[in-house]
């Protein structure tokens, strides 16, 4: 019986860290178009491994390859933006980027709600 209790009190705790950490990146890509990103990504690693054996382990992994791939499309879009006629397309790919974002934010929080994993 106090087993299940830990084990539920864990799982409690990981899932608010989990929603915290998926308002964070929200809040990051809505105000610095996710530049503050880097702070909630600290904490996805940090987290991590308390959230082990469970769903919410899933979201933290999902959370930080968000973070990375929507960097990668931003330096993307900064290298078009470097030559004159690739301008137009920065601007397409950061937009794409932004909405790839916040549409796995939207997803994994869901997800995170229905106490089921998300996965690619």
């Amino acid at each position: 019986m106090s087993q299940e209790l830990v084990l539920e009190d864990r799982l409690r705790s990981a899932k608010e860290w989990a929603f915290w950490l998926y308002l964070g990146h929200g809040l990051s890509v809505f105000f610095t178009l996710g530049a503050a990103s880097l702070i909630p990504l600290i904490f996805n690693y940090i987290k991590r491994d308390d959230s082990a054996g469970t769903f919410v382990h899933s979201h933290h992994g999902w959370m930080i390859r968000s973070f990375w791939w929507y960097l990668v499309w931003v330096c993307v879009g900064w290298a078009l933006f470097a030559t004159v006629l690739g301008i137009v397309f920065a601007w397409i790919v950061w937009a794409a980027a932004w909405l790839w974002k916040i549409y796995r934010l939207i997803r994994g929080i869901m997800a995170l709600n229905n106490n089921s994993p998300i996965g690619d």
